[in-house]
């Protein structure tokens, strides 16, 4: 089946991009959760609007990106989460929850669909994510998750 993006999408594509699924992914992942709309000929101009979209949105260059890299890796983020006694955390930390806490504490503001988790974090102390600024630069962000 061919799609349009509506958002990034990882191992997959940009937004705006037109790229060919299987008819299952698409239709159970991902336009249910508008990450892409169904490919047709009036939906060139859609393309054409998202991609507009996107490079208004996006880091244009490295340089930008290495700036933001810079400004990033320099923040000290802490996060208070609810936790049990032996330190487990309520729940998880979304990468929604690290966007705010990165804005929160000084630093630029980040899209929560850039960052990327390896494993879920669910306990206390000092974890480790990386942020995707641009196809070739990605920084390093140290979370210090404390009980609130």
């Amino acid at each position: 089946m061919k799609i349009i993006l509506t958002h990034e999408v990882s191992g997959l594509g940009a937004a705006g991009d037109v790229v060919e699924v299987k008819d299952g992914y698409a239709r159970n992942y991902l336009i249910p959760r508008k990450f892409a709309i169904r490919w047709t000929k009036g939906g060139e101009k859609d393309v054409e609007q998202i991609r507009r979209a996107r490079k208004i949105h996006e880091i244009q260059t490295i340089e930008q990106a290495n700036q933001v890299k810079a400004q990033l890796e320099g923040v000290k983020v802490r996060l208070a989460v609810r936790s049990g006694d032996a330190g487990r955390l309520f729940g998880s930390v979304t990468p929604a929850d690290i966007a705010t806490a990165i804005k929160a504490s000084g630093g630029p503001e980040v899209d929560k669909r850039r960052i990327e988790l390896g494993t879920p974090i669910k306990t206390l102390g000092s974890h480790e994510t990386s942020v995707r600024l641009h196809p070739e630069v990605a920084a390093k962000v140290s979370i210090e998750v404390v009980a609130a």
